[in-house]
């Protein structure tokens, strides 16, 4: 790159386009070493990036600058995913490369959180319908059953007040405020909070009839079978999505060799865009205990009313070349370790924590060479990059080597 190059790119940067970001919130597994990358050659590549697409922005300038929000500091583990080869991690993902995608939504995320973990923005209202939905949909009488909330009560209250004085602090505002809306019937309780996730618990666990394992420990078609069951035995409840489809994901191991899956399923309804939106946002996920029974279920719902806009989105080679540059978002202790060693990339939607939006990110899994185990095997890391046009992004990433 020459210096007038750079020095043109300087002169179009707007002032706080440019902003450190670093590791993303993963699997905890703890690492220690600790990579830097050259200073110099990540600010150039960074001038790099953020010049490009400033023209198209300004046709486009109703669209609000997006804050690329880093979720992982502080974190004590990184995401990654341990398996013989890169074909064995399952997934449903509709989004496709061969997809002539120009734009895609970005909206507010109404399921941020505090510091403290309570939801910024709960609806009560639209928590009470998804409640009663949920419920009238697992056979509750909802106009007998009692809806609650998770308020302590007085006693607990004034221990909890005490406990603060004793340290010389007082109760945060809003501390004792309702986050969740209760129901309970016949071995069920169901719990909704401020992220619109219904937590479905059962009480006793359920067993699945003879013939079929749902287990941590059960191979792919063992539980593609149990989905199967589950599906049909639990249809009403799946009515929540337009139209339902199965979502085997993991296929990743544990460090001594076991596999496992999980099944959920996501709507699979409208058309390319408005299934990407629904595959990462719209779902219901079962869950096994040790014991091989069903003993949680989860609905989630999110609030997408606050649509952002429809953002001009770049294509997976723009994200690829841009992760060989550094800049990416990511929560594995090393550097990016070469083009050579990408296995595999998807487009997804990162929402959760803290983050001001929920907007797409290309989600690249990478073999790391160094973590490959005794037993052969890889681990691949996760390492994302935005798919939205850097001309529309404040706090662009350039990994600085650091971790958590």
């Amino acid at each position: 790159m020459t210096r007038e190059i750079i020095s043109d790119a300087i002169g179009l940067i707007e002032d706080g386009l440019i902003a450190e970001a670093g590791r993303l919130r993963g699997r905890s597994r703890q690492k220690r070493l600790l990579i830097r990358l050259a200073a110099a050659a990540a600010a150039v590549v960074l001038i790099a990036y953020a010049g490009r697409g400033l023209l198209s922005r300004q046709a486009q300038s109703s669209l609000p600058l997006l804050e690329v929000w880093d979720e992982s500091v502080g974190g004590m583990g990184y995401e990654g995913y341990l398996a013989y080869d890169i074909s064995e991690l399952t997934s449903a993902n509709p989004w496709r490369e061969s997809m002539s995608l120009k734009t895609l939504p970005v909206y507010r995320n109404k399921a941020a959180r505090d510091q403290a973990g309570r939801p910024l923005y709960p609806d009560f209202e639209k928590m009470q319908a998804l409640l009663l939905e949920t419920a009238a949909r697992l056979g509750i009488d909802t106009d007998t059953a009692a809806v609650t909330d998770d308020i302590p009560d007085e006693k607990t209250q004034q221990i909890i007040t005490e406990k603060f004085q004793a340290v010389g602090e007082e109760v945060p505002e809003n501390y004792f405020a309702p986050s969740e809306l209760r129901m309970q019937g016949e071995g069920i309780e169901i719990a909704v909070d401020g992220s619109l996730t219904a937590t479905i618990s059962f009480d006793p666990p359920i067993r699945l009839p003879e013939g079929y394992t749902f287990a941590h420990d059960a191979n792919e078609e063992q539980m593609r079978d149990a989905a199967g069951y589950l599906q049909e035995a639990y249809a009403p409840l799946l009515g929540l999505l337009k139209t339902p489809a199965l979502d085997l994901t993991g296929g990743d191991y544990t460090y001594d060799g076991q596999q496992s899956y999980g099944v959920e399923f996501f709507d699979n309804s409208g058309g390319k865009a408005q299934r990407i939106v629904n595959f990462n946002f719209k779902r219901i996920a079962f869950y096994p205990n040790d014991t091989g029974e069903l003993f949680l279920a989860r609905v989630f719902s999110p609030d997408l009313s606050e649509k952002v806009g429809d953002y001009p989105i770049i294509s997976l080679e723009e994200a690829r070349q841009l992760l060989c540059e550094g800049h990416y978002l990511t929560s594995v202790p090393y550097a990016m370790p070469g083009e050579g060693y990408i296995r595999r990339a998807e487009l997804i939607y990162r929402t959760s924590g803290r983050e001001p939006y929920a907007m797409p990110y290309y989600r690249f899994y990478v073999e790391l060479p160094d973590e490959k185990l005794e037993n052969s095997l890889n681990d691949y890391g996760a390492y994302y990059v935005p798919a939205v046009e850097s001309a529309y992004l404040t706090g662009l990433p350039t990994w600085d080597g650091s971790f958590n």
